[in-house]
């Protein structure tokens, strides 16, 4: 009997589960109790696995004693059924209190059994019972927290795998519904791990409670994770004897710091973070670099660039390829959290979809890249007026200063950029004489300060009498000091950029033993470009610096050479000095020049090589202030095909993925950053990079708004557009949304395009067409009734006679839509044109797909409302009731569902004595009458919601 149930095919089928084969071995062992095997037939609802208790006088033995009796049994079949059927027993015994207890006192009993399966079968158990008893019984918690939880925690040091298992699994969902009370996981749950991940305890428990301890972390309270596992947790991060445990904290480590805050992270988990990053294990840099982003996010902005980033670069440039491939794939995500919505102009609504942050009049905040969200034209990078000295950095001033004539907005925004100037650049805030002139002041630090009209003019210095005149030396003096001041941070700026230069050389140093490695011969290219970019800042600080004294020093003698000059002219002591002077080779500043120049071995030679070389210009166009250059540098190397042989043959594809999120972190003032890239991109010739870049270029028009959209990313679309299928899918997903982006002219272009989308590559696939009626219905309100009609009319008519009917069906809601379009914009001529098109193609149609299209399109305009019922009984109705003499079955049939089920209902149809009313009634009941037993029925049968306001109407009179 056994053998010929498990070779049923409803076994076979999965039918029955293993509960149940467990339950006929249990007939086979005691026959008596085959009077409850009708509960596991086929038909029932609720199979109960302890159906058998409820026989009435079996062995003349209550229900409770019978499962004791079974609960205890020697053959271990009968335990693993009741321990199985646990939840049943619950249901039918928690009504009573004596009962119930005495069902607890059983399970407890059960769960000392030596068998492990039983065991396990318990603890699956668990779980279910405590939602049970937290619906059923939630008046008394407190026995679920004395009678199962000490089971749960019991189990965690089982023996057994399989039993441990079961109970961490169990411990896991009672956690996430919230089943354990706060008193039971500090005074139990958390004793038994801090036990079990002990120095000294077994190496297998120590990786499974480490493995508990960060799940739990995102479900317990802060306070407890901060006090009681985060020690532990730091602990187990230096674990020097067993890598596994290292290897899960390396993997968890971004939940934890997200469950502990940004405090914590930074005090006690970013140096044990710093370690993992540094593990002899590449698996464990690996999980690193995979959890980055995660890490990141918890972290304060400083922390962020001047730890992490240096810390990440370190992980892009590792000897193992695995961990540079986890590190590149991580390397948007972590550039993403350097996001700042103020700095973009954009934020992520709830739903996920990005919005244009209003701008407003008196912006606040110190983001030095605030920018009007409503601004046609984009920002101009502010890094490079920072970085390219003096000169650039008046002439950017010069510009604001116009523009606050303009605007308010714009005159606060260059106030915040001069204020990132001052503290970021020790480069002294322009001040405006009229607007062209300005002078950059040499003050550093915080002492710097816009002068005002005092600092100008004072009577105390005009209208007294005379003193003597010790101007000369004032200014000499003054000017003495600006020099070595000046001196001194050129100084300090140099020994910056030194010390840098000095370690990327010793790292360059000790990669000369494994240049024959192809990837380590890429880090060398990448360290030397770095190498050189240092000692390019450090030549162009100094040259600022340089530039700056000798315009100085000229002042200084022509000064004193006409002190009547000087004096008549200290009213305009911010004038800037003159543009074209001649300066002696043997001045002090030459001779400084001339020093510093030995002192950087001969790296003025390469100046002057970058300076002629266009490719350095190109470079300077990709500084930025938003993240770090280095992270930025590294993001834009994804495209060179070499990263492909070295890091990963999929790595293009991971920067077209992230590009949005850099982009949106760059904010639209930095899209010279990234517009080669996205380019590169673009015509990558793997169809995946390109897909990618496909689906997200709608996301990419918002951040970057519609002047650079149309000149940057509309030819890359119009190259989407003929491409392949699997890339203009993700065009024509989100076409619409493209389109709204556009100017009105620019996006009328588009209309002879569309019907490019019709014809596929494989004409199977149809889901392509599909998607293409769903965005036509969309898109019909960005374009005027007369381009719907000349170009979209086509398209739509085409599409419904498809051969799929999926298309056909969707492609009928399109003609409905553009029917309303003309009506809604009182095109009448039009829509009546476009009527008399349908009736001569559907109605009038050989076939009677065709015709049953016709009558589903006039049901759907009735239900729609999308033109005049005057207009509708005049040019539809009658070509619509025409139909009722149709030799086809299915034309018939849904022409009853549109007169019963729509036209009925309307209440232009209710209307006594007209003469529409009687037509359609007529046709009605010749259908009521029709020989197909179909037609008939859908032209009796009522609409259930008329029925329903029929008897409301009744109940009411």
């Amino acid at each position: 009997l056994i053998f010929m149930w498990i070779n049923s095919p409803r076994i076979g089928s999965g039918i029955f589960s293993a509960g149940s084969l467990l339950f006929l071995l249990l007939m086979y062992y005691f026959p008596s109790l085959q009077v409850g095997f009708e509960d596991y037939g086929p038909d029932c609802d609720s199979m109960r696995i302890t159906a058998f208790l409820d026989i009435p006088g079996q062995d003349n033995v209550a229900p409770l004693a019978r499962l004791e009796k079974y609960a205890f049994s020697d053959n271990i079949f009968n335990r693993q059924i009741i321990a199985r059927g646990l939840l049943d027993v619950f249901r039918d015994f928690s009504h009573n209190d004596e009962d119930y207890l005495t069902v607890m006192a059983i399970v407890v009993r059960l769960s000392e059994d030596t068998e492990p399966t039983v065991r396990t079968e318990l603890m699956e158990q668990i779980p279910p019972i405590g939602i049970f008893l937290q619906e059923s019984r939630p008046n008394s918690p407190s026995a679920f927290s004395e009678y199962l939880m000490p089971i749960v925690v019991k189990y965690l040091t089982d023996p057994n795998n399989q039993v441990r298992k079961a109970s961490q699994e169990s411990l896991v969902i009672l956690l996430e519904q919230g089943l354990i009370s706060q008193n039971d996981i500090e005074n139990k749950v958390c004793p038994i791990l801090l036990d079990l991940s002990a120095p000294e305890s077994d190496d297998e428990y120590k990786v499974e409670a480490v493995n508990i301890i960060c799940k739990m972390a995102s479900m317990v309270n802060k306070s407890t994770v901060e006090c009681l596992l985060l020690p532990r947790f730091c602990e187990l991060c230096g674990d020097g004897k067993l890598f596994q445990v290292r290897k899960v904290c390396a993997a968890n480590f971004g939940d934890i710091c997200n469950a502990v805050g940004q405090e914590a992270t930074e005090k006690s988990l970013i140096p044990k973070f710093f370690e993992l990053c540094s593990d002899s294990v590449w698996g464990m840099r690996k999980a690193c670099a995979e959890c980055f982003m995660a890490v990141s996010y918890t972290t304060s902005p400083e922390i962020r660039r001047t730890k992490l980033s240096p810390l990440f670069i370190n992980l892009i440039s590792d000897p193992c390829r695995w961990v540079r491939q986890a590190a590149f794939q991580s390397l948007g995500p972590f550039i993403s959290t350097f996001a700042n919505p103020s700095s973009a102009g954009l934020y992520i609504r709830e739903d996920g979809t990005l919005s244009i942050r209003p701008s407003s009049p008196h912006p606040t905040g110190n983001n030095t890249n605030a920018m009007p969200c409503s601004s046609e034209e984009p920002m101009e990078n502010n890094s490079e007026s920072s970085t390219e000295g003096p000169s650039n950095s008046c002439t950017s001033c010069s510009e604001n200063s116009a523009a606050q004539e303009e605007s308010s907005v714009a005159h606060i925004n260059s106030e915040i950029d001069l204020t990132r100037l001052t503290k970021g650049d020790n480069v002294g805030p322009c001040v405006a004489q009229d607007t062209k002139d300005c002078e950059v002041s040499n003050c550093r630090g915080m002492n710097s300060r816009v002068p005002s009209t005092e600092d100008v003019f004072n009577t105390f210095l005009y209208w007294r009498p005379p003193l003597p005149d010790i101007s000369q030396d004032l200014e000499l003096l003054q000017c003495k000091t600006e020099m070595h001041e000046e001196s001194c941070s050129t100084s300090e700026a140099f020994c910056n950029n030194c010390v840098a230069s000095s370690e990327i050389k010793k790292v360059l140093q000790s990669l000369q033993e494994h240049m024959d490695d192809p990837d380590v011969q890429a880090q060398v290219q990448v360290l030397s470009a770095a190498l050189r970019a240092a000692h390019l800042d450090s030549v162009n600080d100094c040259g600022v610096k340089q530039d700056e004294e000798i315009n100085g020093s000229d002042q200084e003698e022509a000064s004193l050479s006409d002190p009547d000059h000087s004096t008549g002219n200290e009213g305009t002591l911010s004038s800037l000095p003159p543009q074209e002077e001649t300066i002696d080779p043997s001045s002090p500043a030459i001779m400084k020049n001339v020093d510093v120049e030995e002192l950087l071995n001969g790296t003025d030679r390469a100046l002057e090589i970058e300076d002629n070389d266009p490719p350095f210009e190109e470079d300077k166009s990709k500084l930025q202030d938003i993240i770090p250059q280095p992270l930025l540098d590294q993001y834009l190397s994804m495209t060179d095909p070499a990263r492909a042989q070295t890091v990963d043959t999929e790595i293009a594809k991971h920067c077209a993925y992230s590009l949005p999120g850099v982009a949106l972190t760059l904010g639209r003032q930095n899209w010279h950053c990234l517009k080669d890239t996205y380019e590169t991109l673009a015509s990558d010739v793997q169809w995946k990079v390109r897909r990618t870049l496909a689906f997200s270029i709608h996301e990419l028009a918002v951040i970057l708004g519609d002047q650079l959209t149309a000149a940057d990313l509309v030819p890359i679309f119009n190259g989407f557009l003929k491409d392949l299928d699997e890339v203009r899918i993700g065009v024509l997903k989100h076409l619409y949304d493209f389109l709204k982006l556009l100017h009105a002219d620019k996006r009328r272009e588009y209309l002879y395009q569309l019907q490019e989308f019709v014809v596929t590559d494989n004409s199977r696939n149809w889901r392509f067409r599909y998607e293409l009626a769903e965005q036509l219905i969309l898109i019909l309100e960005l374009y005027n009734p007369n381009d719907v009609y000349d170009y979209l009319r086509h398209i739509a008519l085409t599409l419904c006679s498809d051969k799929v009917s999926e298309v056909r069906w969707i492609s009928f809601r399109l003609v409905v839509a553009i029917l309303q379009k003309f009506y809604a914009n009182r095109a009448n001529s039009l829509g009546l044109n476009f009527i008399n098109e349908l009736i001569m193609t559907f109605r009038h149609c050989s076939k009677w797909v065709g015709r049953q299209a016709f009558a589903f399109i006039c049901q759907a305009v009735v239900e729609e409302e999308c033109m005049p019922v005057s207009h509708f009984v005049e040019h539809l109705l009658p070509s619509l009731l025409s139909l009722a003499s149709d030799p086809v079955p299915n034309v018939r049939v849904l022409l009853a569902k549109a007169l019963r089920q729509t036209l009925l209902e309307k209440a232009y149809f209710r209307i006594v004595g007209n003469p529409h009313l009687e037509a359609v009634e007529e046709t009605v009941l010749v259908l009521q009458a029709d020989r197909d037993q179909d037609v008939a029925f859908f032209a009796t049968i009522k609409p259930k919601h008329q029925t329903m306001h029929i008897t409301s109407l009744e109940k009411q009179n």
